[in-house]
């Protein structure tokens, strides 16, 4: 007799419903939506931690908490909704932006803005430095990624149906976001490159890597998680690029302003990703093979 087929999370979920995609296809529109949120996410990240003067350790608790509602509502959802989905990829690059801040700084002068000698109640950070709180992030994502791959579910982000496989997504997003943000700071604080030269160089790496989706070298989804991670440090030299003084290289936009263009922006994007959505037919995942 035929042994019994071992059936998936997705496999058990077709047999009993389909399934509505939760997550959007990986397009150039995905791309510029996602870095327009990591910008927005790095000026809106340093207008209320350093601009407000919040601080580093109760603005992150409080983004966080933005983070696990929207994920709530993402995850609730019984199909992809454009607002859902960048609202959290928002939260998580806002949250990820004071939570980088709150591991690599300090107290110190270099730190803060305005001549301020403190910033917001609490612990000012743990001054752990950019190298270190990389591999902190670098080792908690290796870590969530094996797990994933010992569940046997796909990393193809159009192909996730399930909670678990949702969960797992947007644990590894909120923590590449984070350690994107950590890469920003250092090529714009530390490496001597500065904000428009950081961005530069991430901007060149990330050509490399649409070049090598051309060649059979490097699996797809492997460049897609590099991209993803890439495109916060991006976002995070672009973002600073925008709000810092000229003094120091940037253009002296200011937070409050950058952010304000940066939530039109996207949120213009996502008003027309939802219009495209609506056009588009709902396709649902076949039914699941049954076991012999």
């Amino acid at each position: 007799m035929q042994k019994p087929e071992m059936l998936t999370d997705l496999d058990v979920a077709s047999t009993t419903k389909s399934v509505m995609k939760k997550l959007p296809e990986v397009t150039l529109a995905f791309w510029i939506m996602k870095i327009a949120a990591t910008t927005l996410g790095e000026t809106a990240g340093d207008l209320f931690a350093q601009t407000l003067k919040l601080g580093y350790f109760l603005t992150t608790i409080a983004l966080f908490m933005l983070f696990v509602v929207a994920l709530v509502v993402q995850l609730r959802s019984s199909r992809y909704n454009p607002f859902f989905y960048w609202t959290v990829i928002l939260s998580t690059s806002m949250a990820g932006t004071t939570m980088s801040d709150f591991m690599n700084r300090d107290a110190g002068a270099k730190y803060l803005s305005g001549g301020a000698t403190s910033l917001g109640w609490g612990p000012q950070g743990l001054g752990m430095g950019y190298p270190t709180g990389a591999g902190i992030l670098i080792s908690i994502l290796l870590v969530i990624f094996g797990v994933w791959k010992r569940t046997g579910m796909t990393f193809q982000i159009c192909d996730i149906v399930t909670f678990r496989g949702e969960a797992l997504f947007w644990s590894a997003i909120l923590v590449s976001n984070t350690l994107g943000t950590s890469m920003g700071d250092f090529l714009s604080d530390s490496s001597g490159l500065g904000y428009a030269g950081g961005a530069l160089l991430v901007t060149g790496v990330l050509a490399v890597l649409v070049l090598l989706m051309t060649v059979p070298v490097v699996p797809n989804v492997l460049l897609f998680w590099i991209a993803f991670v890439l495109t916060r440090p991006l976002g995070a030299t672009a973002g600073d690029l925008l709000t810092k003084p000229v003094t120091k290289g940037g253009l002296d936009l200011g937070t409050a302003g950058s952010s304000a263009v940066l939530l039109a922006v996207l949120v213009g994007l996502m008003a027309y990703a939802q219009v495209q959505e609506r056009r588009t037919p709902q396709m649902t995942e076949p039914v699941a093979r049954r076991a012999g």
